[in-house]
């Protein structure tokens, strides 16, 4: 029986190394060092390097406890990337909307910590550092009614929508793509 679980367990235990080592070609920058982390990709058409973008990303999930929100990390890996690969930052116009679930990371830390037994807005940081760098937050006005969140209970510089709806909307209007990421 020991003999059969070993034989099982030996050919798991290789598929993760190639896994850890692929990992290690993502790194974090050019623009945020400490989150976002890309991986150079040898492109068939490569970008050119005066490509613009407009991209909006739409954030309903929460954030895992003690973690960056998944989807603004992902708008920071967005950023990196692009740059990395030449892209001149100026091109890249960001909005993040969020709503459900999501809505509590943009809450400041005593909104934050009164509904999570205390815990620290692990999002909060990197918020500041993408609006530091033009990135624009959306709060759906609906989801922040049904988590009793007020503008006072925001952080500095997120912006209260009537909807999500009507922010994706009115981004659309602006020239906005919504990424399905």
């Amino acid at each position: 029986m020991q003999k059969n679980r070993l034989l099982i367990m030996l050919p798991l235990l290789a598929l993760t190394q190639p896994a850890a080592a692929q990992m290690e070609n993502f790194k974090t920058g050019p623009v945020f060092e400490t989150f976002g982390p890309s991986a150079p990709v040898e492109q068939s058409e490569p970008l050119a390097q005066d490509a613009q973008f407009a991209i909006a990303f739409d954030v309903s999930a929460a954030a895992e406890p003690g973690k960056i929100n998944r989807t603004i990390e992902s708008a920071a890996r967005f950023i990196n990337m692009h740059v990395a690969a030449g892209v001149p930052q100026e091109n890249i116009r960001l909005a993040i909307v969020v709503h459900g679930g999501a809505s509590i990371d943009l809450t400041s830390q005593a909104f934050f910590a009164a509904r999570k037994d205390g815990a620290e807005n692990a999002s909060a940081a990197a918020i500041a550092a993408l609006q530091d760098h033009g990135v624009i937050f959306y709060l759906c006005g609906q989801s922040a009614a049904a988590h009793g969140i007020t503008n006072a209970d925001l952080l500095p510089g997120v912006k209260m929508s009537l909807s999500a709806m009507t922010a994706h909307a009115l981004l659309q209007q602006q020239g906005f793509t919504i990424n399905p990421f």
